[in-house]
C-alpha cells in the first residue's frame, strides 16, 4: 500500500539509484510504501533497480529534472542525492516546494561547489540538508527490521558479486570502477 499525503502518493528519487546505498534505499522505501524513482545511467540496470523496489527508473545524463517531472509533475517529495555536487542543482529542481533533498553521497567525485550562490541554485521552498553519518548512528533493531525483511523475501537488495577473502583487493578494485552490480559480498 503506498503512503499518500493529501490523497496522493509520496515519492522519492535517490539519485544514484544503482550505489549499494542507492538500493539499499529503494528497498527501504519501497516498504515504508513510497513510490520510489531512481536513476542509474546505463538502461541495462533497470531489471536491478526494479528488482530491488524501484518504480520508476530515470536514465540519467547529467539532466533529469524534467524527465522526474514528467513522471511526478508537482515535483517529488524528497530526494537522495549520491551522485554528488555535479548534479544537485538539477535534483533540486525535481523537488517540489516543501521537499527536501539529502545530500549524502559522492559518487562522482565533486566535492565542492565553484562559486554556489544558494539564491540561484535552490528553488523557492525546497530543503537542502546533508546527512554523513555513521553506523553507529543506525540503531541496532532498525537493521535487524530490515535484514528480517530481507529473510522473509519483503525486500530484496540484489548481490552483485561475490568474493573470497583472498579476492579482497579485486572486490574494492571493483567496487571503485563501479562493476559490481549490485551489493558485493565477500565470503569469510
Amino acid at each position: 500500500m503506498a503512503l499518500r499525503v493529501g490523497g496522493r502518493p509520496i515519492p522519492l528519487l535517490i539519485r544514484g539509484g544503482t550505489s549499494s546505498i542507492g538500493l539499499a534505499l529503494a528497498a527501504l522505501g519501497r516498504l515504508q510504501g513510497l513510490t520510489v524513482l531512481a536513476t542509474t545511467r546505463s538502461a541495462d540496470r533497470t531489471p536491478m533497480l526494479e528488482s530491488a523496489g524501484v518504480h520508476h527508473v530515470v536514465i540519467d545524463d547529467g539532466e533529469i529534472a524534467d524527465r522526474v517531472r514528467a513522471i511526478v509533475p508537482d515535483g517529488v517529495d524528497g530526494a537522495v542525492e549520491l551522485v554528488g555536487t555535479n548534479v544537485i542543482g538539477d535534483t533540486l529542481r525535481a523537488v517540489r516546494p516543501g521537499g527536501t533533498v539529502c545530500f549524502t553521497g559522492m559518487l562522482s567525485d565533486e566535492w565542492s561547489i565553484p562559486d554556489f550562490y544558494p539564491m540561484d541554485w535552490i528553488p523557492n521552498g525546497v530543503r537542502l540538508t546533508a546527512y554523513s553519518g555513521e553506523a553507529a548512528d543506525l540503531p541496532a533493531s532498525v537493521l535487524q527490521a530490515f535484514l528480517d525483511h530481507v529473510h522473509r523475501g519483503r525486500a530484496r537488495v540484489p548481490v552483485g558479486r561475490v568474493y573470497h577473502l583472498d579476492d579482497i583487493v579485486q572486490a574494492h578494485r571493483d567496487m571503485e570502477a563501479g562493476v559490481v552490480g549490485g551489493k558485493g559480498v565477500v565470503l569469510l
